[in-house]
């Protein structure tokens, strides 16, 4: 059950590695807080792997990568398998540029994820090795529709297989999936793509979902991506016609701080396939 992933998060309060982008470093702070977690950011080469190890699970993010952090995020990647940590991986933007689709891609091959989290052209790029995205947006050709929901969940479970990771891929339908079995869930709202980094926080927030929950990585992704678009429907019913897309940010940290288990079990719309 959905709701068992939360209550462990909030019963453990796992403390969380991200080394992430500075656009969204903040929010993403915030969510884990408001989930139950606890965050640290750094992303120093000299100081990664000793704060991978005091922690429980690292969450890697390249949105905005440079030299400096591509060599700290390889460093507390093996640190963190060495350790058994759960990893988490969210290839913003991949298919971009050059160096976006190949870092992603060098991750890939020498750290082993837990999860991979992306929308569907990020996915696809990692999956293929390369791709278009419209700036760290998926490409318009890329949606998941009602009408090739099958034919994605298929490339889901094949990308799972092949990385040994769950693979969730967001947007208006969102996918988490292993090799055998994938959610598809239908929470979220329109405006959450007036934000920029809800991606980047749910990225965050699955990694204190799966620490807390190592042995069942996929009903912990699952929940978190749910936890997060249902955040997304609560926080637009408190918008008042002065509010905006700052206004709705706060919100949906708000409705993760004040979710229940139960509150996210009744509320997750999702089908098993």
């Amino acid at each position: 059950m959905l709701k068992n992933m939360l209550e462990n998060v909030r019963k453990n309060c796992p403390l969380v590695h991200n080394i992430t982008n500075y656009v969204t470093v903040n929010d993403c702070a915030n969510i884990i807080l408001a989930c139950g977690a606890s965050p640290i950011m750094a992303d120093d080469e000299n100081e990664v792997e000793e704060i991978t190890t005091i922690c429980g699970g690292l969450n890697i993010n390249i949105g905005t990568l440079n030299k400096r952090t591509i060599a700290s995020m390889l460093k507390a990647g093996k640190k963190a398998n060495e350790l058994n940590h759960p990893v988490v991986l969210d290839p913003v933007g991949a298919g971009a540029s050059a160096l976006r689709t190949e870092t992603a891609t060098k991750l890939l091959k020498e750290v082993k994820f837990s999860v991979i989290r992306g929308n569907i052209s990020e996915i696809k790029t990692l999956a293929l090795g390369s791709g278009t995205t419209k700036g760290v947006d998926a490409d318009v050709a890329d949606k998941v529709t009602e009408e090739n929901l099958d034919e994605i969940i298929a490339f889901a479970k094949a990308f799972a297989a092949k990385t040994g990771a769950v693979i969730a891929i967001t947007g208006a339908i969102d996918i988490v999936a292993d090799a055998e079995k994938a959610y598809c869930i239908r929470n979220g709202h329109p405006m959450m793509s007036s934000i920029t980094g809800t991606g980047c926080q749910l990225s965050a927030m699955t990694t204190a979902f799966v620490t807390a929950n190592q042995d069942n990585p996929l009903e912990a992704a699952a929940a978190a991506v749910s936890a997060m678009g249902y955040a997304g429907e609560v926080a637009h019913t408190r918008l008042s016609e002065m509010d905006g897309n700052s206004s709705y940010r706060n919100y949906i940290i708000d409705a993760i701080y004040n979710m229940t288990p139960e509150m996210l079990e009744n509320g997750a719309k999702y089908e098993v396939r």
